[in-house]
């Protein structure tokens, strides 16, 4: 099946780490208010994709991301929710996500047309 080459893999676990950091930046957002939460935050794809490809992760892409807490400096009711730093996250998966899917769509034509079935 084409979802089994490396490339559609790596692109699909990069469409899914930009849904997961959005999840956690909303999750954050919606607890900045509350005294003592610590923000959250996933580790980078860069990173990921290193651990996945060094062998040692079980799943391969298909692993999860690992969660880590976010070092931001934390406010006088101990809360270290950034609503700065999670708006620029939540911008960032977004143009990650858009990038995995721009990436999948050409990547599927380029297919199409190698084998003559082109647009």
């Amino acid at each position: 099946m084409i979802s089994d080459l490396p490339m559609f893999q790596v692109l699909g676990a990069m469409a899914r780490h930009a849904a997961e950091s959005q999840k956690v930046s909303a999750t954050n957002i919606a607890h900045a208010d509350e005294p003592g939460y610590k923000a959250a935050k996933i580790e980078s794809f860069e990173a990921f994709i290193a651990r996945a490809a060094s062998g040692t992760e079980p799943g391969g892409v298909s692993a999860s991301f690992k969660t880590l807490l976010a070092d931001t400096q934390a406010a006088p009711n101990g809360n270290t929710v950034s609503l700065e730093q999670e708006l620029f996250s939540s911008a960032e998966a977004m143009g990650q996500h858009n990038l995995a899917l721009t990436a999948y769509t050409k990547t599927l034509d380029l297919l199409r047309t190698a084998m003559g079935k082109g647009r």
